[in-house]
């Protein structure tokens, strides 16, 4: 084992360090606060918990999340992996069992060689030689204001809501039908009908909810990716028909016709004994929701395994702090990974713990790390995270718009970016014979 790298952060990105660390011959000490010290969002004290949803996006190579996937696949990804074995259907996305996930991948991580698990607090960024702090965006206080201190500036913050999860025995099934969108995936979803009138009367209630008070914060800033569903409704009368509740793509088979709007629900467990509302994050009061979401068909009787909540992610201002190998400008062998990094997404946190961790593999070892080709999705993060302009960053989700463009017109989007996966593959091939891990877990 090469000198020992401390990673701060169970969640997926600090496990997928970690998991490449090892794979490379090189010695962890992974901290992770919980159970000492909880979170308001997380459950258990297994590392890799999902808290948001149970989807890891789209498989298919014409989306960009598929492609960041199966570029993960080919370097040996934890994560990825792990979520292949355990998952659940929903359609053309990678969804699993929440629960089961997260049990294997902390058996994964604890069953790694030369890794030490430290169950206990880190307020202060440690000295170590080679550090990752892959803490999430639910950082414990005293050392979110070390990192603000340490990047120079105010770390950027916006907050991040959770949909509700309910048990699968107390929908009403005859007021349900299954189908997926445009009939991918079959009928993986089960899909809450609206006519005009129940939609406009849905709408109309979410306008009155009485939220949960949101504390600490001066002016509250949602991510566009993942918009609190009243957020979404205030936004106008028609936006969930366009937004989460879109009925495009759906035939309700026992009348032959598309509804006017939708709610879908999605496996949560293998077992199907629990459900998620698509699309639903909140921060409703937990009376609420109850209330208004047992007003949609066949959910009149719904209990409530999660309710909805709201909670801060912290982010730093990546362009001003990082290289596109996720290490600090200001800082050689410190690294960030994960949310705190400044990507948005499961998926993509995983992806810069993965790029973190191979490249302090390479500090551990004396050597210097080597960036991604930006044809790839992880390149493209990379680039993303440092070269964008500071005074407007938002993190981001990955995107074939972050890919350079390809050389000649293509006028179909969906042969274009599956031409764009093609060149990723490609690049991402020719260039893994750089960082392939010498030994294998």
């Amino acid at each position: 084992m090469s000198s020992r790298v401390t990673i701060v952060g169970g969640g997926l990105a600090g496990c997928e360090a970690a998991w490449q660390l090892a794979r490379r011959g090189v010695a962890v000490d992974l901290f992770e606060m919980r159970p000492v010290r909880p979170t308001p969002v997380h459950q258990t004290a297994d590392f890799g918990e999902l808290v948001c949803s149970n989807s890891l996006r789209g498989n298919d190579l014409a989306q960009a999340a598929g492609l960041l996937k199966e570029e993960m696949r080919r370097l040996d990804s934890l994560i990825v992996r792990i979520a292949d074995a355990v998952r659940v259907p929903a359609g053309s996305a990678l969804a699993v069992d929440r629960g089961l996930f997260a049990r294997k991948i902390t058996e994964a991580v604890e069953a790694l060689p030369g890794i030490r698990i430290r169950r206990e607090e880190v307020s202060a960024i440690p000295d170590g030689e080679v550090v990752i702090l892959a803490t999430g965006p639910l950082t414990a206080p005293a050392l979110a204001a070390e990192i603000r201190a340490f990047v120079g500036a105010e770390a950027l913050h916006f907050y991040d809501a959770i949909s509700p999860v309910v048990e699968a025995d107390s929908l009403d099934l005859s007021k349900l039908f299954r189908a997926s969108r445009y009939g991918k995936g079959g009928d993986d979803y089960l899909n809450s009908p609206l006519d005009e009138a129940q939609y406009r009367a849905f709408h109309a209630e979410l306008r009155a909810a009485e939220l949960s008070e949101v504390k600490d914060f001066e002016k509250e800033f949602f991510f566009e990716g993942c918009l609190p569903i009243e957020v979404i409704a205030s936004r106008g009368a028609d936006t969930l028909a366009f937004g989460p509740m879109k009925p495009v793509g759906l035939v309700d088979p026992r009348t032959g016709r598309r509804p006017f709007a939708v709610v879908q629900l999605r496996q949560d467990d293998l077992a199907a004994s629990h459900y998620s509302l698509v699309g639903f994050q909140t921060h409703l009061k937990w009376g609420e929701q109850k209330r208004i979401f047992r007003t949609l068909p066949g959910l009149e009787n719904a209990e409530f395994v999660r309710f909805g909540m709201i909670h801060r992610n912290t982010y730093v201002n990546a362009p001003k702090a990082l290289s596109p190998v996720f290490e600090t400008r200001a800082r050689q062998g410190l690294f960030f990974a994960g949310q705190m990094s400044g990507v948005e997404g499961y998926v993509e946190s995983a992806a810069s713990g993965l790029v973190a961790g191979i490249a302090a593999a390479a500090r551990a070892r004396g050597e210097e790390p080597i960036a991604f080709p930006v044809e790839t999705a992880h390149g493209a993060l990379g680039r993303y995270i440092s070269g964008s302009d500071p005074a407007h960053y938002q993190p981001t989700n990955i995107a074939f718009g972050l890919l350079p463009e390809l050389e000649g017109r293509v006028r179909d989007k969906a042969k274009r970016r599956l031409a764009q996966s093609e060149r990723a593959l490609q690049a991402l091939d020719a260039f893994l014979p750089q960082v392939a891990a010498p030994v294998g877990v």
